[in-house]
């Protein structure tokens, strides 16, 4: 398995950040990871949609858990490896949010593909996070 989480707080409320990631056609907005994005359906369990990343590979994904204003998780499966990634919502004592992004690479090839992959898939999950406050914030 290979693993990688980051986290940040915020003041920014847990309803405001929860505006921007269960609509996913403003993902683009905040995301300068996304290039184009295509969703089959409601942010919904079982709904599928793809991302293509700026200048590469376009990559289809599911959702597969939601709970409404502090967590979803989606899931893009490979050859003998499944991406999985958590984005949750923290509310913390002193009122502010934690946002809280963690990806799994699990599967018989994880342990060779998670290296080769993993640094990639993450590298800009600091960005992205920073990026989805400064947008709920506004």
């Amino acid at each position: 398995m290979w693993e990688y989480e980051y986290s940040a707080e915020t003041s920014v409320s847990p309803e405001a950040l929860w505006n921007s990631w269960s609509n996913p056609e403003l993902w683009i907005e905040w995301n300068d990871g996304i290039e184009k994005f295509e969703l089959d359906g409601p942010f919904a369990v079982g709904t599928s949609f793809r991302m293509t990343v700026p200048g590469g590979d376009t990559v289809e994904l599911r959702f597969v858990e939601i709970e409404t204003g502090s967590l979803w998780v989606d899931v893009m499966t490979g050859d003998g490896f499944d991406v999985r990634t958590e984005h949750r919502l923290t509310a913390l004592e002193d009122g502010r949010t934690r946002v809280t992004y963690r990806t799994e690479i699990t599967g018989t090839a994880a342990d060779s593909i998670g290296p080769e992959i993993g640094p990639e898939i993450t590298a800009d999950f600091p960005d992205v996070v920073n990026n989805l406050i400064a947008h709920a914030g506004r």
